[in-house]
């Protein structure tokens, strides 16, 4: 099946590999593009390097990209990534991570435990508000020190869809600020939970909903082919 994955502009992925090994073929469109603030970043590896936090998680492979080759020949406190993507991307550059059991930063507090109390956890990210997360850890009895590292604008250009089966929708921010024409043959799918729920309050049911993983995303979508009989 060829499906449209929706990623930010210019950013490389190996999504038509890791598409191909379950069986579809892929392409990317892009309804946000980023902007890196290396004000903000020259802040954070201030801090990292002055030992300020006890923990630093990366929710993105992003920011993970920008920043790992800074921090690698650093002294670090414990790195916690949010998948095996931002993983992948962290131990190139020599760094020592731990991958949550699940895709979401709501995973982050359970995965500590009790560690977390009093400690401070370093967060560079997108200038998304993620409220729950940062309500969890002081929750927790933690300190949550946010870096807004990159800005993530929409593009405000239609999705190129003409070619594709299957339009994939990788967060609820590039479902929101997305340009497209729907089309009643095309399967939607959601990358996780978060997503769906942004697609649901719009009116759209998706088809398929990921455990927050494209290999997760696709192999549902498999079982929904199977299930449908495609």
């Amino acid at each position: 099946m060829k499906i449209a994955i929706t990623r930010l502009k210019d950013k490389d992925t190996d999504d038509g590999s890791r598409c191909s090994r379950l069986g579809h073929d892929c392409y990317t469109v892009s309804p946000l593009m980023h902007e890196f603030k290396e004000d903000v970043i020259d802040d954070f590896i201030r801090d990292v390097t002055s030992g300020l936090f006890d923990c630093i998680f990366f929710s993105s492979a992003l920011p993970a990209h920008r920043i790992a080759p800074l921090l690698s020949r650093l002294t670090l406190p414990r790195v916690i990534a949010i998948g095996p993507q931002t993983a992948k991307v962290l131990r190139s550059s020599g760094i020592l991570c731990e991958i949550l059991p699940h895709f979401y930063s709501r995973a982050f507090v359970p995965h500590l435990g009790s560690w977390i109390e009093g400690k401070k956890i370093g967060l560079p990210r997108a200038d998304v508000p993620n409220e729950k997360l940062i309500s969890a850890i002081e929750d927790a009895g933690a300190t949550a020190l946010e870096y807004t590292c990159y800005n993530l604008t929409p593009t405000h250009e239609e999705l190129n869809l003409t070619c594709a089966e299957a339009l994939l929708f990788t967060s609820a921010m590039s479902f929101t600020s997305a340009i497209w024409r729907r089309r009643t043959d095309l399967i939607l799918l959601a990358i996780g939970d978060v997503t769906a729920a942004a697609m649901e309050q719009a009116g759209l049911t998706p088809d398929v909903i990921g455990d927050g993983s494209l290999e997760g995303t696709l192999e549902e979508l498999n079982m929904f082919m199977i299930q449908s009989g495609n």
